[in-house]
């Protein structure tokens, strides 16, 4: 089964997405995600001009020796260009291969370890009391875990507050919006939120924080420690994982949970992490973190560990990651969560999928690959619409992490 043609598209429907498109001459195709938020056309250029071609005619079927044909012969490994491209090969292999087998892929992968996959979804609001009632909501709708973020009075654009219902885009500009951070504001701020919310809705609802990477390791960890009387499921990103040895000093101070990852692309870049169970979840992702192949890897170093998964699924990856995460989610033994960000009916009809969600959890589906389509009329509909992401100053003017 010979590798025929790999074509990228680029559509922008309500956002940006690059989806590779990979032919064999037997007629089976595969399709996957190779969006980076913000630089999108990073991407698909290095697919185009420097994968697509050396591909033609290769095996689709040799899944492993194509990847490390991608990632060992290229003198410039890494980075998230490079392993965003290699991943989307990765995953289009994988949906080829399982289709070729008239199974799903988590068949595939090895069968179900679960029923079913535990998601959490988003709630925000301007304030405490709007963060509440959007909880409530995704309470309502049947969801078992939700993240919780609020609007920090005196801080304008705190980090995942939305501008409407359900749908959370950072990347609304040509230019990077500018917002301005006040560490001192959040840490008085946060646990009140929490505190609030246990308050309001109880003991048993699963609680999430995403904090954004905005915290030095010993302000996270005085806020770990301010948090652990409202047992939060995980407080997500506390402080920049370049240093992976500051969380040594995150997890003196704290017992909750630390949940790390989507902007890894590499298994190095969790190896301490892991080994010194410095974390409880990692977070990298199919469409980052080098596709299926590499995430088995990651995941089965990180059970050795018994740190479980809890992979990226925000909107600024398309349908196509999250089917192939589920179907990885129902296999992998040392599952923890899944996040689950719903997409907007436009993006859905690009993307026609086999996953479903009830009562706070979703399912792959049983269609043969990983279940996600695109629809390349209607992609062509959306075109490419530049966008960026924020950036962070702190309220002296400093550059600070976003």
């Amino acid at each position: 089964m010979k590798i025929k043609t790999a074509r990228v598209i680029v559509t922008c429907p309500g956002r940006n997405f690059v989806t590779l498109k990979i032919e064999t001459d037997e007629g089976v195709y595969g399709i996957g995600d190779a969006t980076l938020n913000g630089r999108e056309k990073a991407v698909a250029s290095y697919l185009e001009d420097h994968v697509a071609p050396i591909l033609i005619g290769r095996d689709a079927r040799r899944i492993e020796d194509i990847w490390q044909f991608l990632y060992r012969g290229a003198y410039w490994r890494r980075g998230p260009v490079t392993m965003t491209a290699i991943s989307a090969v990765d995953t289009a292999l994988w949906d080829i291969k399982a289709k070729a087998a008239g199974m799903p892929l988590y068949q595939l992968l090895g069968g179900a370890s679960r029923d079913r996959v535990l998601v959490y979804g988003h709630a925000n609001g301007a304030d405490i009391e709007a963060t509440v009632d959007e909880v409530g909501r995704y309470m309502s709708l049947g969801y078992k875990a939700i993240r919780a973020q609020s609007g920090i009075p005196g801080v304008k654009g705190a980090y995942g507050v939305a501008r409407g219902k359900m749908y959370y885009e950072p990347a609304d500009a040509a230019a990077p919006t500018e917002t301005v951070w006040d560490t001192t504001a959040y840490l008085n701020f946060a646990p009140k939120l929490f505190e609030r919310l246990r308050e309001a809705h109880g003991p048993v609802i699963e609680l999430l924080h995403d904090i954004h990477h905005r915290l030095t390791p010993i302000e996270a960890a005085r806020l770990g420690k301010a948090f652990e009387p409202f047992r939060l499921f995980w407080m997500e990103d506390p402080t920049p994982a370049e240093n992976q040895e500051a969380f040594r000093l995150i997890r003196q101070h704290t017992v909750t949970p630390i949940a790390l990852g989507e902007v890894f692309n590499s298994i190095h870049d969790c190896r301490t992490l892991l080994e010194e169970q410095l974390i409880d979840y990692i977070r990298a992702t199919v469409a980052h973190a080098g596709g299926i192949t590499q995430l088995r890897r990651i995941a089965d170093l990180a059970g050795l560990y018994h740190v479980r998964t809890g992979c990226h699924g925000a909107t600024d990856l398309s349908p196509v990651t999250m089917g192939a995460a589920l179907h990885f989610d129902l296999w992998v033994p040392n599952f923890g969560i899944q996040e689950y960000m719903m997409h907007t009916e436009e993006t859905d009809a690009v993307f026609p999928h086999a996953y479903s969600f009830d009562d706070g959890y979703l399912h792959p589906g049983e269609a043969p690959g990983h279940g996600v389509d695109i629809d390349e009329k209607r992609a062509a509909k959306h075109p490419y619409d530049p966008k960026q992401l924020p950036v962070a100053r702190l309220t002296d003017g400093s550059m600070w992490n976003w």
